[in-house]
């Protein structure tokens, strides 16, 4: 399989989410991410937030040397793995 999904609730980018997010790219190079309703600290959803949380979850990811990128579609965020650096 290609792709798979998962959720971003309440506790926002936390490490655990972010094992998850690790574990789910071991075997998919594609990782679809709903923000729900009630995620982050001041349980808004909106376009800004949502730009946040992919900058947050990038800078993270990307701290591991292997090159993602994102890109958000209403209130969900399409995270690709890359297997060459992007230049």
């Amino acid at each position: 399989m290609a792709q798979t999904s998962i959720q971003l609730g309440k506790n926002g980018v936390t490490e655990n989410f972010l094992l998850s997010l690790n574990n789910q790219f071991k075997y998919h190079y594609q990782v679809r991410i709903s923000v729900l309703k009630n995620a982050g600290e001041n349980e808004v959803r909106d376009k800004d937030k949502v730009q946040e949380l992919s900058d947050e979850i990038l800078a993270k990811l990307n701290a591991e040397g292997i090159n993602y990128s994102a890109k958000i579609i209403g209130f969900t965020i399409i995270i690709n793995k890359w297997k060459k650096d992007r230049e």
